[in-house]
């Protein structure tokens, strides 16, 4: 009789509610029997969702069973096409119960073009756009068109230890509406740096203000549900590949209706009007999601869509977030624990240290003995010599980057004015600015398919180091 694993037994003791998820351990023998195959630790969740074979198969045999046209058309090939789309738009919505008289489903490359569609349409002059520090960029690149257009560009702050939002703050900036123009207030339901999951009551909060709410969901729903009828932001930019890995290059911004009507967009294109002309130098924006679908749509792909949706509900969110939170508690559990032979703690973990409202991404960065910072891309090279796939740098997320590594305002002003500052930024690496500070950290990110094994494995890979 084989003996039980003296780790798994205290894990088990310490998340009894892991064996309810052993539905996933079964799945990932069938459908991701790939990652064992390949003696793969997949911890980067995070930067991508993993596809199951099922989705190929079932998109596979849809395609090669029928025939699909552009759908700008009338034609057999072209209904059956704009069928499949519209009942995948659908589908998303009922996926989110987002209620279809209220809110609309627009398809978009990801979750930085849905954010693109928002920032270039939006109705800044006159404005304020508010935003916390800890944003993905492409959330913060919003704040060129809200200048370019005259709007007040201001951001929240997020604290150490747990880095988050101090409320009273976000309170009196809240209180502080533009009467001169629309506001408009951006946060992430999970950090895609820390994984805090900021309260999504922040919602109603500023809508009982008067503010527009652009909600970045693209790190929370691989792993939460976001439920639409009861948390009702005004613009919510996903991408699909987070959530269940295939297709890539497709993502959506789920909108309100009503804050549809306020956007403007600068430009025209093909399939995004009714009429447009060249002589009479005038043209009419389509109704509906058509109005911010540029060109041809990747009719091929987006049935896929609806394939790996079902595919997450076969699961259910309640079994992903318990496999998640429970191996996500281990991993912190372990990682706060290490230390040298000489007391010095070996990581230091930036964000919330229990799982309480938190997501499954653990952001750390690592320090020898002497409590010298090991550079992350060194963690990085190292990892992949174990087959162990993680992410490094700050993520596209320099604000709680900043916050993270005690980066000033001062030391920030010096690295963009100083001689050479080009030649430095463009090596996107920022230890030449800051006296050996690192703008960057490990981030290891715990998903749907993770298992005990995984995280055993990156454990002992730390303990190495």
């Amino acid at each position: 009789m084989t003996k039980p694993d003296p780790e798994f037994v205290a894990f088990l003791r310490a998340y009894p509610a892991y064996p309810t998820t052993k539905v996933i351990d079964d799945l990932r023998a069938v459908e991701y029997a790939r990652l064992d195959l390949g003696g793969h630790i997949y911890l980067d969740y995070t930067g991508g969702g993993l596809y199951a074979e099922s989705q190929l198969r079932q998109h596979n045999r849809l395609l090669a069973e029928h025939v699909f046209g552009n759908p700008h058309s009338s034609n057999p090939t072209s209904y059956a096409a704009t069928q499949l789309v519209e009942h995948a738009r659908e589908y998303v919505l009922k996926f989110f119960n987002a209620d279809p008289d209220e809110y609309l489903a627009i398809f978009t490359p990801n979750a930085s073009g849905a954010l693109k569609l928002v920032g270039e349409s939006y109705p800044f002059p006159g404005g304020r756009y508010l935003l916390t520090f800890d944003n993905h960029n492409s959330v913060n690149g919003i704040r060129e068109f809200a200048h370019a257009r005259g709007a007040e560009v201001t951001y929240i702050p997020v604290a150490l230890p747990d880095m988050r939002v101090d409320a009273s703050q976000l309170d009196r900036e809240l209180a502080r509406l533009s009467k001169n123009g629309n506001n408009l207030f951006a946060y992430p339901a999970q950090s895609n740096f820390s994984s805090v999951q900021h309260p999504l009551e922040w919602v109603e909060k500023a809508h009982q203000q008067g503010w527009d709410v652009l909600l970045d969901a693209a790190a929370y729903v691989p792993t939460c549900q976001l439920d639409l009828r009861q948390i009702k932001p005004d613009f919510v930019p996903i991408s699909f590949y987070k959530m269940f890995g295939y297709p890539t290059g497709l993502g959506a911004l789920i909108a309100r209706k009503e804050a549809l009507g306020k956007l403007h967009r600068p430009w025209f294109a093909g399939g995004t009007i009714t009429v447009a002309s060249v002589m009479g130098d005038k043209y009419y924006m389509a109704d509906g999601a058509s109005a911010f679908e540029d060109g041809t749509i990747d009719y091929l792909n987006i049935p896929a869509i609806e394939i790996g949706l079902k595919h997450i509900e076969s699961i259910g969110y309640d079994v992903i977030h318990e496999r998640v939170h429970s191996l996500t508690g281990w991993l912190l559990d372990n990682l706060t624990a290490m230390k040298h032979e000489n007391g010095v703690p070996l990581a230091r973990v930036y964000g919330p240290i229990t799982t309480e409202g938190r997501g499954g991404a653990v952001t750390v960065n690592f320090y020898d003995k002497d409590n010298q910072l090991i550079y992350h891309r060194l963690i990085e090279q190292q990892a992949n010599k174990a087959n162990i796939s993680l992410r490094t740098g700050c993520f596209c997320n320099p604000g709680a980057g900043e916050v993270a590594m005690g980066v000033s305002r001062v030391e920030l002003d010096v690295c963009f004015t100083s001689p050479g500052h080009e030649e430095r930024l463009s090596q996107d690496d920022f230890r030449m600015c800051f006296d050996g500070k690192s703008m960057g950290a490990v981030r290891i990110s715990v998903g749907m398919v993770t298992n005990f094994n995984d995280i055993q494995g990156f454990l002992s890979f730390a303990r190495g180091l």
